[in-house]
C-alpha cells in the first residue's frame, strides 16, 4: 500500500500508456464528493499555515520555494485548481504565471527565456498554468519545430529543472489526465451556458481531432522528463472535486516534507513588549 498520494500518482516507468490510466479514478480520496470537499477545507488550512512559514523563511534569507506546474488538455481544469487549491493560501506568498502564445519578443529568445523569468522567488509558491512543456507538446503536434529541435528541448528541460532543484526549488508537475468524452461534455456545457460562452474557442474542436497525437506527445514528455528532482504526477481529472483535492494534497505532502520553520526573532521579545505597555498614550 502506498504511503502517500505522491506514491500513487507518480507516473509509471516507461513506456507510459495513458490509455491504461483511468481519468475517473479517485485513489486515496477521503470519501465521495461532499466528504472530500470537507476534508479539502481542513487540509487547505494546514496548507496555508505551511505556506506562511515558507514565506517567512524566504523573507528572512531562506532559498527554498515550490513550483507547481499544471499541464493538461483544454478544460482539464488548470484554472479550477488555481481557484480552489492555490486560492486557499495567502496571495502574497503566490506567484502565478499563465503561459500564452509566445510574443514576438519571446520568440527572439530561447524557449526557456520567458520561463526563467517566471521562476518564483524564495519563500513563494509559484504556479505555472501551462509551461515550458508547451514547446514539446504543441511544438511536436503542430510541427512548429523539427524533430531534432524537439529532441534537444527534452534534454534542455531536464537540465533546467535540475538547475532549479539545485537552487532550492521543489518542483511538483501535475498532468491533469482528462478523457476526450469528459472534455466534450465540458465544451458542450460552455456552449449551453451564456455566462460561459466567452470561454469557448472554436479552435478547441479542431484540437480534439489531434487528441491521439497529443496523447502520444504527453506520453513522451512523461517518459523523458520525469526525474526524482522534478517528478510527474498523473492526476485523474474527469471528476473536478477529486482533481482539486488531489493537487492540494500533493502540495500539502510536499510542504509537509519541506517542514518550513518560522524564523526566530532577532530582538528581545520581552523588552519590546514592555516598551509597548509602558509607552505614553498617543493623543
Amino acid at each position: 500500500m502506498a504511503d502517500s498520494l505522491r506514491d500513487l500518482l507518480r507516473t509509471p516507468a516507461a513506456p507510459v500508456k495513458l490509455s491504461e490510466l483511468d481519468p475517473r479514478a479517485t485513489p486515496m480520496a477521503p470519501g465521495q464528493k461532499e466528504r472530500t470537499r470537507e476534508v479539502m477545507i481542513a487540509e487547505g488550512q494546514r496548507l496555508a499555515e505551511l505556506q506562511e512559514r515558507l514565506y517567512a523563511e524566504g523573507v528572512t534569507g531562506g532559498r527554498r520555494r515550490v513550483l507547481l506546474v499544471l499541464q493538461g488538455m483544454d478544460t482539464s481544469g488548470k484554472g479550477g485548481v488555481v481557484r480552489h487549491v492555490v486560492g486557499s493560501v495567502q496571495p502574497q506568498g503566490v506567484q502565478y504565471t499563465a503561459f500564452k502564445k509566445p510574443t514576438p519578443e519571446e520568440l527572439r529568445h530561447s524557449f526557456l527565456w520567458r520561463v526563467r523569468r517566471a521562476v518564483p522567488g524564495p519563500g513563494l509558491i509559484g504556479v505555472f498554468d501551462r509551461s515550458h512543456y508547451e514547446d514539446v507538446l504543441i511544438g511536436r503536434v503542430r510541427e512548429l519545430a523539427t524533430p531534432q529541435v524537439i529532441e534537444r528541448r527534452y534534454r534542455e528541460i531536464v537540465r533546467f529543472e535540475q538547475q532549479l532543484a539545485d537552487e532550492g526549488v521543489t518542483i511538483v508537475k501535475c498532468f491533469l489526465h482528462l478523457s476526450p468524452w469528459e472534455q466534450k461534455e465540458r465544451l458542450l456545457a460552455r456552449l449551453d451556458d451564456s455566462a460561459k460562452r466567452w470561454k469557448f474557442n472554436p479552435g478547441d474542436i479542431d484540437e480534439r481531432e489531434l487528441w491521439p497525437a497529443y496523447r502520444r506527445a504527453y506520453e513522451t514528455v512523461l517518459e523523458r522528463t520525469d526525474r526524482d528532482t522534478a517528478p510527474w504526477y498523473a492526476v485523474p481529472a474527469d471528476r473536478k472535486w477529486y482533481r482539486n483535492w488531489a493537487v492540494g494534497r500533493l502540495l500539502l505532502e510536499t510542504l509537509t516534507d519541506l517542514d518550513p520553520r518560522l524564523p526566530e526573532p532577532t530582538y528581545d521579545v520581552a523588552e519590546q513588549r514592555d516598551r509597548l505597555i509602558e509607552e505614553h498614550p498617543i493623543s
